[in-house]
């Protein structure tokens, strides 16, 4: 169900075979560069007087910050990236088109869904609504993502939605959510500046005339965070390395934390690389760790168990698994003539120096 996409089953590519489902991606900033994105979230908090606005930022697929709780995090991370980013949005050229409405341009992106964007976007139906009044204009109260009517205006802002006035014309719409752990309908507010998504989570309750707070929301962001937003796009883009930013030559791998939901692999121009044997002894391995880690769980759900293996494949590439005080490194070098203490010594290199020594013998 996962990867339905109506009538079309969409399956996962070559490219995101080395990914780790349930997690986000972030971005490594400096110092000064995280001191910018703290001021820009700041001014993105105080878009209502008297009410703190949530706000997540992305710098192309990835997490560069997130007032949210980890959950809800991780649910619109997933959804953004599949739906929102600039990348998602123009993912299916075929498919834009200029509306009728004058200035949007609606793409009708058909990427497979992962548990993340499918939970974002059944928030309307799976949830209730506890507000006075709530249970008879359940309609009214949620307005769902609907990926075909995603549409980016000249203003930066991304509308899900059109409604017509006599008076105004066309009127782009918001999304309304519901968040199961703060119990609150939200809105949803995503705008973009070249590579840099923020989505701005606004509390229904706190805007007495709906979209008209939202534009004021809008117009606020506009003229106080204009300039933090291009200050922040700038230093990051001249700080990325592209695509390829998280490479490691000669190592094709993937390093998850489950605790905190973060993982790292490979980009998808590499992973394309790796032989099919060795992506199918990594992906085994990988399965028969899932299994290990949930026997140990269910014999002592208190600790978590470490485990350390390296086996041989078929075409002579080392695959490697190390779990260590709950973070996960899998990895496939396919060096096949080198022995296993090249092996051994390669995986504490890159533990050293990528990893702060998580995965180094003591």
């Amino acid at each position: 169900a996962d990867f339905s996409v109506g009538k079309k089953l969409q399956l996962p590519t070559y490219r995101d075979s080395l990914t780790e489902r349930g997690t986000v991606q972030m971005l490594t900033v400096s110092r000064e560069v995280a001191l910018e994105v703290q001021s820009l979230t700041t001014v993105l908090g105080s878009c209502l007087r008297n009410v703190i606005c949530q706000s997540i930022v992305l710098f192309e697929d990835l997490l560069v910050s997130t007032t949210l709780p980890l959950d809800d995090t991780l649910n619109l991370y997933t959804y953004a990236i599949l739906r929102l980013t600039p990348s998602a949005l123009s993912s299916n050229g075929n498919s834009w088109s200029y509306l009728r409405k004058g200035g949007y341009v609606n793409a009708d992106t058909t990427l497979s869904s992962a548990n993340g964007a499918a939970a974002a976007e059944r928030y309307n139906s799976r949830s209730r609504d506890t507000s006075p009044g709530g249970q008879n204009q359940m309609h009214h109260n949620f307005r769902p993502l609907q990926r075909e009517k995603l549409s980016k205006g000249k203003d930066g802002f991304v509308a899900a939605d059109f409604a017509t006035t006599e008076i105004r014309g066309a009127v782009p719409l918001n999304p309304i959510l519901w968040f199961h752990q703060a119990e609150e309908r939200m809105y949803l507010c995503v705008y973009q500046h070249k590579n840099l998504t923020i989505l701005l989570v606004i509390p229904a309750s706190s805007l007495i005339n709906g979209e008209e707070g939202i534009a004021h929301v809008k117009r606020h962001l506009l003229e106080n965070a204009s300039q933090n937003i291009v200050t922040v796009e700038q230093k990051l883009s001249r700080g990325w390395g592209g695509e390829n930013a998280y490479h490691v030559g000669g190592y094709r791998y993937i390093l998850s934390d489950p605790n905190r939901k973060v993982s790292r692999a490979s980009p998808p121009g590499k992973v394309i690389t790796l032989s099919k044997d060795s992506l199918l002894a990594l992906n085994r391995l990988r399965g028969e760790i899932d299994l290990e880690k949930s026997r140990a769980k269910r014999s002592d759900p208190t600790h978590d168990k470490d485990y350390e293996v390296c086996i041989r494949a078929k075409n002579n590439a080392w695959i490697i698994a190390k779990i260590s005080r709950g973070k996960e490194l899998y990895m496939a070098i396919e060096k096949g003539g080198e022995t296993l203490l090249y092996a051994s010594t390669a995986v504490e290199k890159f533990s050293n120096r990528y990893c702060e020594g998580a995965f180094s013998a003591d």
